[in-house]
Order: structure tokens, then sequence, then C-alpha cells
């Protein structure tokens, strides 16, 4: 005589998403599970793939190094006029009025001097992403140090490096960097970033000290202590890789937010010296023929904004990614699928 089977508390649909789902991950490893997260992500990808467009573009237009690139025109060299008023030689989409898409010359038109806007554009995209991955790595390796060595070792050690964090947040960030890049813009771009990322770390350094603080009281933690592994070599192969998530999601958050505070020291004269280009600094120069000729604003903003966007787009892909709350809501041919196969096993079963 068969056993009836007792019916499930779990709700038919939910069960459907939880066997879908354990289908999707099994036998993946956690890198391959956040990967496959990730690339699922439409955001997340809409976001790296504008991000390597960007980049594609900025280096191959006009070079980079002793890379050559196919633009013509150098961004700081002065050249006739080709428009009155340095007008943009892209036309508008015949649709729309105008005589088509023609790039011409300068597509993004020209300043009072003859320098083609889209040369510089391109430079200063080359610089925003420079200082933003100077930031992120300098940031990230400071305040992912100072983080772990505080919810680590706790004590006075904790409280000494608490502290000094607690002192540089009260200080805004913008009148330091204002400061900070007085001094070090003159010095370049390296410079520039180098000094900035020496004191946006505090966030990430709160952060991870949480995490260390739950994680030093896990099993794992006791096992390696118990096998004599060195408190450096917990950190480092233990505990480092169990936050990845938490570090790796901050340090993208923390290289848009790099991006916009750049834009703002060049604006107000704080940043990116000259010959140095910056979308902030292009800005600041034109600031004046705003409503005479608009079109020296319109494309350092926007590409500005399209960095900004791309990186937090790529950062909420990783938190998603890296949460193991989130679920992929699967499609009605997945739960027809899966429903079926779970009233055949039911039937095999009985």
């Amino acid at each position: 005589m068969t056993t009836p089977t007792p019916p499930s508390s779990v709700p038919p649909e939910e069960s459907v998403e939880n066997a879908i789902e354990l289908k999707d991950v099994e036998g993946l490893s956690q890198g391959r599970i956040v990967l496959r997260k990730f690339v699922r992500h439409r955001g997340a990808i809409a976001g790296t793939t504008a991000l390597l467009l960007i980049l594609l573009l900025s280096v191959t237009s006009i070079g980079y190094g002793p890379l050559p690139g196919w633009w013509k025109w150098d961004p700081n060299a002065t050249n006739a006029v080709i428009n009155p008023g340095g007008r943009p030689t892209m036309g508008l989409p015949t649709w729309l009025g105008g005589e088509g898409l023609a790039f011409g010359d300068a597509p993004f038109g020209q300043d009072e001097i003859g320098r083609d806007i889209f040369a510089r554009t391109m430079l200063g995209v080359q610089t925003s992403l420079q200082v933003m991955v100077i930031i992120g790595l300098v940031a990230g390796v400071i305040g992912v140090a100072v983080g772990a060595a505080a919810g680590y070792f706790r004590g006075w050690i904790d409280q000494a490096l608490m502290r000094l964090t607690d002192l540089v947040i009260t200080f805004p960030v913008i009148v330091i960097g204002a400061v900070l890049g007085k001094m070090a813009g003159a010095g370049g771009v390296f410079l520039l970033a180098l000094v900035l990322g020496l004191i946006t770390w505090t966030g990430l350094a709160r952060l991870v000290r949480g995490d260390f603080l739950s994680l030093r009281e896990r099993e794992f933690v006791d096992a390696a202590k118990v096998a004599g592994a060195s408190n450096f070599r917990i950190i480092r192969k233990h505990m480092i890789p169990n936050a990845m998530g938490v570090i790796i999601v901050n340090i993208t958050l923390l290289m848009a937010a790099a991006v916009l505070l750049e834009a703002a020291l060049s604006f107000l004269g704080f940043g990116v010296r000259a010959p140095d280009v910056s979308l902030g600094r292009m800005i600041s120069e034109y600031q004046s023929a705003f409503s005479t000729r608009p079109w020296l604003f319109w494309w350092p903003g926007v590409f500005i904004i399209a960095i900004a966007l791309s990186i937090n787009f790529i950062g909420d892909g990783i938190r998603d990614a890296f949460d193991p709350r989130q679920k992929k809501i699967p499609s009605a041919r997945e739960m027809d699928r899966a429903l079926r196969a779970s009233e055949r096993g039911d039937k095999d079963a009985s």
C-alpha cells in the first residue's frame, strides 16, 4: 500500500521558481554563479557596453600614448574655423528637417581659436577614465586595508583607525579636494588622482570593517586559527574573498563619484591644469559662451553623465549578482516546463 504524499506547504509558483534557480546554478562555483547573474542583468550589460564603447572611441580616435588615432585633428592644435562661429558640421537627420548626419571636419564644433571639440572631448574622456581608475585603486587599497585591520584586530587598533577615519570624514571632500587639487593639479593627472584617492577611502573602510566584524566570528576563521594560520593569511585568504562583494560594489560606486568629483574640481579651477584637458575643465573654459555656442557644453556634459551612469549601472549589477536574495523571475515557458516536470515526478512517486 502506497503512503500518500503529504501536501507541500510551499506554493507551486515558489517551488517552481526554486527548482529553476537550483537547476541554473547546480554544479557551478561561486564565481560562475556571480558571473551568470551579472550577465543576465540588463542594466549592467548596457552600462558595460556603453563604457567599453566610450573607451574604444576615445582611445582609437585620437590615440593613446604611442598608439596613433584615426582622427586628423590634435586636441590642442589651432585650425581654421570651418563654420561661422565654430558651429558643428554634423547636421540633423533628414527626417527632422536637416541635411543628414554627415560628420564633416568638425562634428562637435570648434572653439573661438579653432580647436576641435571632438578631439578635446575624447582627450577629456581619457583623463576622466584615468582619474576614475587611479582613485578606485588607491581608495580601494587604503579602504580595504584600514577596514580589514580595524574589523579583525579590534581593540586599540580599531579605535585608532576609526578615529582617523572619522577625522577625515568630518572635512568636506570638495573643500579638501580643492585645497589638495590646487597643489597637485600642476603635477599632472596622475598626481591629482593619487591625492584625491587619499581622501575618498573612508566610506569603504567603514563598510569593510562592519563586514569583517561579522566574518571574524565565523567557524572557518576559528578553524584557520586552530590550523596555525597567521593573521595576515586569514585576512588575505579567508576573509577578504568572503567580503569581495561589498568591496567590489563600493569601489565601482566610488569610481562613479570620482568622475563627478574630478569634473567639479576642474570646473572650479582646482583640478586638471593646461595643457591637460578634462571634461570639467572644458565646461569651465567655455562657460562664458553658454548662450551663444551651447555645443561647447553639450558634449563634455553628455560624456560625464554617460560615464557616471554606466559605472552606476555596473555597480548595481555587481551588487545584485553578489546578493543571494536576488532571484531571476522565470518566464512563462520556463514555469510551464518546470511545472510539468514536477507533475511527472509526483506521478512517478505515487
